[in-house]
């Protein structure tokens, strides 16, 4: 069975970042990509607030460009998904990963980096218009839409918050709430029911989304007098919840409610030695491509020192 120093399971800006300060300190590390190589950057299309591209950059170009310079250090970038993982509670112990369901491979540290899964509607023109009027990042992409009508979905703390940022930079945002009420916080409701240019659409669900080369209106229907209606409108943001991808790890790891892997305080520590987790699908509160790439950073760092101390 290959015996490694360190797999990382995930190819986002976390994964990437762990795998270029992992090479660097000649720890040969092993990436394994995962379902979606590259992680949600690349539903994206530009990405304008990630440090040092003052002209803004693909999604898809900016994870090649962290991929190559991962790989130029050394990293061994696979094709695959780690499917089961058997963790071992012996410190300096291996920890057993199975690829793909049919080979395993035994890893002294793991950095977990699979990220979140942003959670949609379900709508074909939800698919259609990824990336041309639908996001489920207002702080990524609202900047875009500065000057123009937008709809928001979901009536959670995010959803509020995604509302109120994007009421500074449109004329009219109108949130879409399937119930009476908002679930976010008492502060964060004041906020938006006191924003004059936040309209907020009680008992409302969205049936579609109409437009030729992106979006240009949300059809709606009122759930209590099943009345429909067409808001013009050129982004259209889903504001319902992220899921952390961290199905493989239940039972082994700290998780919170949701799913999202506990870390011990100012560290990408988890329970089991020799296991960290870094990126989203540690943060609930920040899930940007640059936090992300900031604890890919720390999870190297700390599996670099935990490797010295049994070698």
């Amino acid at each position: 069975m290959e015996q490694h120093n360190l797999v990382i399971i995930g190819s986002g800006p976390a994964g990437y970042t762990a795998a270029i300060y992992a090479a660097r300190a000649d720890l040969k590390p092993i990436m394994y990509v995962g379902l979606q190589p590259g992680g949600q950057l690349t539903t994206t299309t530009e990405v304008d607030n990630f440090p040092g591209y003052p002209q803004g950059v693909d999604g898809n170009q900016l994870m090649e460009d962290l991929k190559n310079q991962a790989e130029r250090f050394g990293t061994d970038v696979r094709w695959g998904m780690i499917t089961q993982v058997e963790f071992s509670d012996t410190p300096g112990g291996f920890h057993t990963l199975t690829v793909d369901e049919t080979t395993q491979i035994q890893a002294q540290t793991v950095v977990i980096a699979t990220g979140a899964t942003a959670k949609y509607l379900g709508l074909p023109s939800e698919e259609k218009f990824m990336g041309h009027g639908v996001s489920a990042c207002a702080v990524c992409d609202g900047f875009f839409y500065k000057g123009q009508e937008v709809v928001i979905v979901g009536g959670g703390d995010t959803a509020a918050e995604e509302a109120s940022y994007l009421a500074k930079l449109c004329p009219k945002v109108t949130m879409l709430v399937r119930k009476g009420e908002l679930r976010a916080s008492k502060a964060m409701q004041n906020r938006i029911l006191s924003t004059p240019n936040i309209e907020v659409r009680w008992h409302t669900e969205t049936l579609e989304l109409l437009g030729n080369e992106g979006v240009e209106a949300v059809k709606v229907r009122n759930l209590q007098t099943g009345v429909e209606d067409v808001i013009p409108a050129t982004g259209f943001f889903v504001a319902i919840g992220h899921k952390p991808n961290t199905d493989i790890f239940k039972g082994q790891l700290d998780m919170d409610e949701v799913g999202y892997l506990q870390v011990q305080p100012g560290s990408t520590k988890t329970r089991k030695p020799g296991v960290f987790a870094a990126g989203d699908v540690a943060d609930k509160v920040y899930r940007q491509a640059i936090s992300a790439a900031g604890t890919g950073c720390m999870s190297a760092l700390d599996a670099e020192r935990y490797l010295a101390e049994f070698h």
